[in-house]
């Protein structure tokens, strides 16, 4: 237990919590004016896509998930805390678990989160690519974000 919070990979059932967390924290996106998922699908999308694909890490609060990193080689494809436990340290202790396992980390944030931006930028992450939010189902401009651990090298250009 570290500053009152233990951290640990997810349990199958204790993905739907995942997912209103994540829910919790679209909600508080003023620039998301409207959720394309129901909670339903949501948890439903946690349970069989997220949970198979991905590694999750939570932080824990006595037995109450507060936050979550679901990730996978190469990626961090979900990282949310509660909107009320924001800025309590939770957030860096799960990213320093993604970062432990994986060399070389991508991932992509909406342009308009500031919030996440400073604080992917304050853990050593550089943007490397700005998008128009075609690819993205919220239609919101991305920003693709890279870290790569001290003394990993690019790798080779292929001709």
């Amino acid at each position: 237990m570290a500053g009152g919070y233990t951290f640990r990979p997810l349990r199958r059932d204790e993905t739907d919590a995942a997912a209103r967390i994540h829910r919790r924290c679209l909600e508080a996106f003023p620039f998301l004016t409207e959720l394309i998922h129901t909670p339903e699908e949501d948890r439903a999308f946690y349970r069989e896509a997220v949970f198979a694909d991905c590694t999750i890490v939570g932080a824990f609060d006595e037995d109450a998930l507060v936050g979550h990193v679901a990730f996978k080689p190469g990626w961090i494809e979900h990282f949310y805390v509660d909107p009320e436990r924001q800025s309590r340290g939770i957030g860096g202790r799960l990213l320093e678990r993604a970062k432990a396992a994986l060399p070389d980390i991508q991932l992509l944030t909406f342009q308009a989160n500031e919030g996440a931006r400073r604080f992917y930028e304050r853990h050593g992450f550089e943007a490397v690519e700005l998008t128009d939010g075609a690819g993205n189902e919220e239609g919101q401009p991305d920003v693709r974000y890279r870290w790569r651990r001290p003394g990993i090298a690019e790798p080779a250009a292929q001709a």
